[in-house]
């Protein structure tokens, strides 16, 4: 159903794109190749039906637009958590990271004397 949507608005828009060029702002356009007024549609009729068409296009890009939110396919899982999380969450216990290990216990070190003092003689 979306892909029909989808198709629909692309086709609209591509429609109301060429009805748009047609028209020009300043009285030219197709309107203009119609100057005798023995035609069928005159120069304001034709005016008047490429604004309709404008309006109409455009009204139905908009419920079209609507129309696509309501059917866009949705991930309807049990979590909202995301998909990184649920896979965190659901690591086996083979792959889960082993502890670090307790270095054994070392006798006490001594500290490193700190430069520019000079170091004590150890004791004998």
């Amino acid at each position: 159903m979306f892909t029909l949507v989808l198709v629909l608005i692309i086709i609209v828009s591509f429609l109301l794109g060429i009805v748009i060029l047609v028209q020009n702002s300043k009285g030219g356009g197709l309107s203009s190749g119609f100057a005798a007024s023995n035609q069928i549609m005159g120069v304001r009729k034709t005016t008047d039906f490429l604004e309709k068409l404008t309006w109409g296009f455009a009204i139905t890009m908009l419920v079209l637009a609507i129309i696509g939110n309501f059917v866009i396919p949705r991930n309807t899982g049990t979590s909202n958590a995301s998909i990184i999380e649920d896979q965190i969450q659901n690591v086996p216990a083979a792959q889960a990271p082993a502890p670090a290990a307790q270095p054994a216990a070392q006798p006490a070190a001594q500290p490193a004397p700190v430069e520019g003092q000079p170091s004590a003689a150890p004791a004998q």
